[in-house]
C-alpha cells in the first residue's frame, strides 16, 4: 500500500490509519488507535510492540523525496513505560492533532512502513 492515491492526491491521516489497523487485523495481529487525532492531517506515532513487549515508537516524517518513512523517536524502550507515558503526555500537549496508534505484530515498524509509507 502507498500513501499516495493513484491520482497523486496525499491520502488523509484518518484513512493510513484506519488501513493500518485493519491490515493489522487482518494478518492476525491487534492494532488499537490510543489517540484520535486531526482525520485530515494529524502526525502519525505508531508504539510498535511484539507478543506485548515493546519495541519502540515511531513517527510517520516526510523522506524529502515526495514519500514517507517512520522514524524511532522517544525513550527506547529500555527506559521502561513511564518515560515512554511521559514523552507522549509532551507531545500530546503540543500537538492536539496527533495519532497514536498500538500495533502488536512482529516486525510491527516494518509493517507499519509498508502501509502508510
Amino acid at each position: 500500500m502507498v500513501a499516495e492515491s493513484q491520482d497523486g492526491a496525499r491520502l488523509t491521516s484518518a484513512i493510513l490509519v484506519n488501513a493500518l489497523v485493519r491490515r493489522t487485523n487482518a494478518a492476525g495481529g491487534f492494532a488499537t488507535i490510543i489517540v484520535k487525532g486531526d482525520e485530515t492531517s494529524g502526525v502519525i506515532l505508531v508504539q510498535a510492540l511484539e507478543k506485548g513487549k515493546e519495541t519502540g515508537l515511531f513517527e510517520r516524517v516526510s523522506n524529502f523525496a515526495g514519500g514517507y518513512a517512520l522514524m524511532r523517536c522517544g525513550p527506547s524502550p529500555e527506559d521502561g513505560p513511564e518515560a515512554l507515558a511521559t514523552y507522549v503526555a509532551r507531545r500530546r500537549r503540543s500537538d492536539p492533532d496527533l495519532w497514536i496508534i498500538e500495533l502488536d505484530i512482529p516486525e510491527a515498524e516494518r509493517f507499519a512502513a509498508e502501509t502508510i509509507c
